[in-house]
């Protein structure tokens, strides 16, 4: 079973809540998500972060849209083991939004400190997990110092890079 990061812009997009998402994006989020909820594991991070950054953008109800449905699978599958993978992150005293395992590469010293959280969970996971973008750019330009760093990438919606 194929283990994922998702950044939370995945589900948004596949709300259809993204103004500068196009109809191929939505279909590849839509689809990315089905996926993961038929066959996939998520990974997450024991402190919440990542499900409380879910929780402020998508409805726990599971509706309307297919990022919902998938905030409602992730809320129900976050004990389940072979679903779910929770990583331990360790806060950096010297930086409240920081992470100790967050890479020192300088390459990624102007890396979005909201997603950085992503990043340490792809690392820490045991799964090698892939980390899922859509339309965040901040991944796209620093994509070769997050690929040197040991983090796997898959741009969903590769149109809206600015390739």
């Amino acid at each position: 079973m194929r283990a994922f990061v998702v950044d939370v812009n995945i589900a948004i997009v596949a709300n259809g809540r993204s103004s500068h998402a196009d109809v191929g994006c939505i279909s590849a989020c839509v689809a990315a998500l089905i996926n993961i909820h038929d066959n996939g594991k998520i990974v997450l991070d024991d402190g919440m972060k990542i499900l409380y950054e879910y929780m402020a953008q998508l409805s726990m109800a599971g509706q309307p849209g297919i990022g919902d449905a998938f905030m409602r699978w992730v809320w129900e599958h976050q004990a389940v083991d072979s679903r779910c993978e929770r990583v331990f992150l360790k806060p950096n005293p010297d930086d409240p939004d920081g992470f100790l395992e967050f890479p020192t590469d300088p390459d990624l010293r102007t890396f979005d400190p909201s997603d950085r959280k992503y990043v340490v969970v792809a690392l820490g996971s045991r799964a090698r997990p892939v980390v899922l973008n859509a339309v965040d750019t901040d991944w796209w330009e620093h994509r070769v110092a997050l690929t040197k760093n040991g983090i796997h990438l898959r741009f969903l919606c590769p149109q809206h890079m600015d390739i």
